[in-house]
């Protein structure tokens, strides 16, 4: 195989966004009687969870072999803004998850990405370089944990007891998320005013 999928990275990559698709799709199916088959939650969870932990496989992988691309760097964090920001924006809407996830949270947190995305394009644009900060990658553990703890709910055989104290998990790391993504969107904030300080002078 030749291009830009000649090395397992990208693949990876690829195979991450048919996961997120397929993921969708399920939850897109929630509507029938769907979720009330017994494989519906388990499947939900684990494909959710196999193609998050991907993501960490890949980058492992493109720099022990130095296999760092162009499709790499843009489609990585493409691959991850739509598995989290898809999920949530599902999770948000879904009668049997949306208690967990409200939608003002899902749109503070897009907001947030739409910021960022538009304030690192700007700065890529005069030359700098922007690259994500320890913030932004502890907001992507977050967010994936919170999402992972909701679809365990009813995804993971918890007895009465942990299946309670996972409802207060899910509770907090959506909190947790909430507040991760508003601290590293303001630092992304902070970084660049100093970026245009150096620039100006």
């Amino acid at each position: 195989m030749t291009g830009i999928f000649e090395h397992w990275p990208n693949r990876i990559t690829a195979l991450r966004f048919v996961g997120s698709l397929v993921l969708f799709i399920l939850f897109a199916l929630n509507a029938t009687e769907l979720p009330q088959q017994s494989w519906y939650f388990p499947v939900c969870f684990w494909l959710f969870v196999i193609t998050a932990l991907t993501d960490f496989l890949d980058g492992w992988m493109a720099r022990r072999d130095n296999h760092i691309t162009a499709f790499g760097r843009i489609a990585d964090p493409f691959v991850d803004k739509v598995l989290v920001l898809g999920s949530m924006i599902f999770l948000a809407t879904m009668e049997w998850s949306r208690e967990y996830l409200p939608a003002w949270i899902v749109v503070t947190v897009l907001a947030r990405e739409l910021l960022v995305t538009g304030i690192r394009g700007y700065v890529e644009s005069l030359g700098k370089e922007f690259p994500a900060d320890w913030f932004g990658k502890i907001k992507m553990v977050v967010q994936c944990f919170a999402i992972g703890s909701v679809l365990s709910l009813d995804g993971l055989p918890w007895s009465d007891l942990l299946h309670g104290w996972i409802v207060i998990l899910s509770h907090v790391l959506v909190w947790a998320t909430l507040f991760t993504s508003v601290g590293s969107g303001l630092s992304y904030v902070i970084k660049t005013s100093g970026v245009l300080s150096e620039s100006s002078k």
